[in-house]
């Protein structure tokens, strides 16, 4: 399978400021933004964050909310989604915390040569017991979803096929479905930095860490009696996408179609970038709602 150049589609952000304990530094009639860090075991370095707290959060002491985790793209970080969206308003509408965490260029993946970046073990072990510790969550799959655009479409899919007891719905909005697929170096992208991006992540085709990502062989593989515990998985991608990850989705969706893995494939109208993201993101919420609410009554 070729894979499609990716291109650098936000500017390289400024290390945050630190935050520690979380302090609000945005209040809207729709919610609260909060920023924070991370003194990181697994990194060896403090990793920021921000949060999205629901309007009733400060005044229903009582009650616990659901989380949806939403992962930046490549040449982004954790600030993106509440500074190039509407996200804060969107959150209004849903009694839901969202959580942004910084995933740098590392593919939401533990390196196979940077012993550092371990974005996936940090996000799993470390980031979602500190925000079920210090927010009040239910800290539980049922109420629990992960998302992502981009590079973080093709982590939040991973996160929900390889920790299904985690997860209520992992969705992708454009996501780098392909990043982990390829077979030889020749369909790596021919962009020096891109290349060097993949590479430092999953190294050689024939590296263990590039097959234990490859989303094409987990969902492909897993064997029938295990497909009832993975989350309700998500795909979309616009039709005038750039970057041509719209055939890889719809390849990833045959293979959901084929091995009967409940999901949502929808191909819209648009590119790659945030008027797309800003408009399927609220999708995703409204999925996220739906699912949690239908999780609650069982």
């Amino acid at each position: 399978m070729l894979f499609a150049a990716l291109l650098s589609l936000t500017p390289i952000a400024p290390q945050a400021q630190q935050a520690i304990p979380a302090q609000i530094e945005v209040k809207t009639n729709a919610a609260s933004l909060h920023s924070s860090e991370l003194d990181s075991k697994l990194m060896r370095r403090k990793m920021p964050y921000q949060v999205i707290v629901p309007p009733n959060y400060e005044s229903e002491k009582t009650i616990r909310f659901p989380v949806l985790y939403l992962l930046h793209g490549l040449g982004g970080h954790y600030d993106n989604w509440a500074s190039k969206t509407n996200l804060t308003k969107h959150a209004a509408d849903h009694r839901i915390i969202l959580v942004m965490p910084e995933g740098g260029d590392g593919w939401y993946s533990d390196s196979a040569i940077q012993p550092n970046d371990k974005y996936e073990s940090y996000i799993v072990q470390e980031l979602v017991p500190e925000i079920d510790k210090n927010y009040r969550t239910v800290a539980e799959k049922p109420e629990r979803a992960i998302a992502g655009l981009s590079m973080g479409g093709f982590g939040a899919l991973k996160f929900g096929v390889k920790y299904p007891q985690m997860f209520a719905l992992a969705a992708s909005m454009s996501g780098a479905v392909a990043a982990a697929s390829y077979r030889t170096s020749d369909e790596l992208p021919k962009n020096e930095w891109l290349r060097k991006s993949i590479v430092a992540v999953f190294t050689a085709p024939e590296n263990p860490v590039r097959r234990e990502n490859d989303l094409f062989k987990l969902l492909g593989e897993i064997p029938p009696e295990k497909t009832a515990a993975l989350p309700f998985l998500y795909l979309d991608c616009g039709t005038e996408d750039q970057l041509g990850f719209l055939s890889h989705n719809q390849q990833l969706a045959q293979i959901l179609v084929e091995r009967k893995i409940p999901h949502e494939f929808r191909q819209l109208p648009g590119k790659h970038d945030w008027a797309f993201w800003n408009n399927q993101v609220q999708e995703v919420l409204r999925l996220s709602s739906k699912i949690f609410a239908a999780n609650n009554k069982r």
